[in-house]
Order: structure tokens, then sequence, then C-alpha cells
């Protein structure tokens, strides 16, 4: 089976600031390097790794936010590195992105009808009903009241705020979610939430989504497969448990060492220590 995204020997390269002279360009630093990667249509893709990795900037060249230095991007077979016009403007439809903020994200001007409906209006689609109403079916798909479709992003929580993004994202029926650390900001349980949201939609819809986080607990819970990331490069690729389990390459041994985990002392000490409270 062909797969829905597919990157290959991805580059991007950024010029560092003040190296450039009269007769010589800027230095060059390359903050992604022969990237590659496929995603298949209903599954979860998560790249991992540490800050800095390049798994961030990896997403934007996938979802064409950002142009590649080299490499190709390909949507369904389909090459769109180097798409514009209207066939940007459709990629843009099929592939929505989720960003790490929900309030940087969202514009504190706008009402919350305004913010979900901005995609359709900026495609140029029809929102059958209106767009209240198309609004407040996004709404209620994400788990908000439908009834505050006219509130403001300040008015709502942190992970209120991210549901209302995946809302804008999904009103134009996407083939492919970007979440590029959609859940890092947020508390644990709120975490749960949104994550239990996104596979509920995902089985619903279908889409592809490439996950992006540092955090592997959460990965684990959501990823079909996982590449880790360090220094620009994929390091090692496989389904969720042969990475979790069988880990391949010393990064990857590294980056599993370091997930805190609860010793048993620890825990029956805190258990002691609870109970003389209670006395």
């Amino acid at each position: 089976m062909s797969p829905l995204l597919e990157a290959t020997d991805l580059v991007k390269e950024f010029p560092v600031a003040g190296t450039a002279g009269l007769f010589t360009p800027a230095r060059k630093f390359t903050a992604v390097e022969k990237v590659s990667f496929e995603l298949q249509a209903g599954q979860t893709l998560a790249l991992v790794g540490e800050s800095g990795s390049g798994k961030s900037t990896t997403a934007r060249l996938a979802a064409r936010l950002i142009d590649v230095t080299s490499g190709t991007v390909h949507l369904d077979g389909q090459d769109i590195t180097a798409l514009q016009g209207a066939d940007l403007i459709e990629v843009r439809r099929q592939v929505q992105v989720v960003f790490q903020d929900p309030f940087s994200s969202l514009n504190p001007r706008h009402t919350v009808e305004r913010i979900i409906t901005a995609p359709l209006r900026y495609q140029k689609r029809p929102m059958p009903g209106g767009a209240r109403a198309v609004a407040r079916g996004l709404m209620e798909r994400v788990g908000l009241n439908p009834d505050h479709v006219d509130r403001y992003p300040a008015q709502f929580s942190g992970g209120q705020a991210q549901r209302i993004g995946i809302a804008r994202a999904l009103a134009v029926g996407p083939r492919v979610l970007v979440c590029d650390e959609a859940v890092s900001a947020l508390d644990v349980s709120v975490q749960a939430a949104i994550i239990n949201l996104l596979r509920e939609l995902q089985r619903e819809e279908g889409f592809g989504c490439l996950f992006i986080a540092h955090d592997l607990a959460v990965v684990r819970q959501i990823a079909t497969r996982v590449a880790v990331m360090t220094a620009g490069r994929v390091v090692e690729t496989g389904e969720r448990d042969e990475v979790f389990d069988r880990p391949q390459h010393e990064y990857t041994r590294k980056l599993l060492a370091a997930v805190p985990r609860i010793r048993p002392e620890w825990e029956a000490a805190r258990r002691r220590n609870a109970g003389k409270v209670n006395v």
C-alpha cells in the first residue's frame, strides 16, 4: 500500500546571522539532514527526540509551512515540494497543523466561530447552514459547549483552547493532521483527554497523523510507528512496541533510559509519609 505522506531525503539549511561578508555568503546551519519517512492513512507516526533535534522543522517541511533546501515531499503520490498558488491551497486543505501553544495560534480578537471557520472562508468553501452552524457542530465534535461559540480564546482553559485549534484543523476535512508538540504545554490529565480525542477523531475520519513530541509516555499512548531523531537525522524507525521494547540505536536507548520511573522504594516512602500526615 502506497503511503499517504512520504518524505524523501529532506534537507533544511538556515543562514547563520552575522556571518555574511561583503564578498562571502552567510554560513549555513543544517537543521534537517537527509530525513525520510512514510505515513499511512489512519496511522500515527511520532517524531521524537530532544529539543533541537530537528523534529519540528521536519514537520513544517512536510506541511509546506517552510520550503525545503533539497529533498521531496509526496502527498498521495503527488510531489508537493514546489507547488504554488491554487495547488498549494489544496495542499493546505489536505494537510492541517495543530500547534504547541493554543493561545498564540488563536487570534485573541476573534470569536470561536470566526476562528474555527477561518480555513473555510480562506479557501472559499461552502458552509452548509452558515458559519455559526458549522462552528457549533465542530465545537460539539471536539467536546466543547457549542453555546460558547461567541466567546474569545482568553475565556477558555489551555485544554479547551487546544480543542478549538483541533476543531479549526478539522473544518476543511484534512487527510493529514500534523500535531507539533500539541499536548506538551498542557497538564497531564488534560494531555490524556486530548490524546483520547485525537485517537477517536482519527478512527472516525481516517486521517494520518504526524505527531511531534519529546514526551515518550505520550508517544506510547498514541503512536503506531516511531521515528527517533537527533542532530537533524532519523537514527531509528519502527513499530511503536519494537522501538520501545527492543531499541536498536544507542541514542534511542539513552532516550528511553532518561524517562522518569517510579521506584518501589520511592512509592513506599511516599505512602509512609502520607500516613504520618494523615495522623
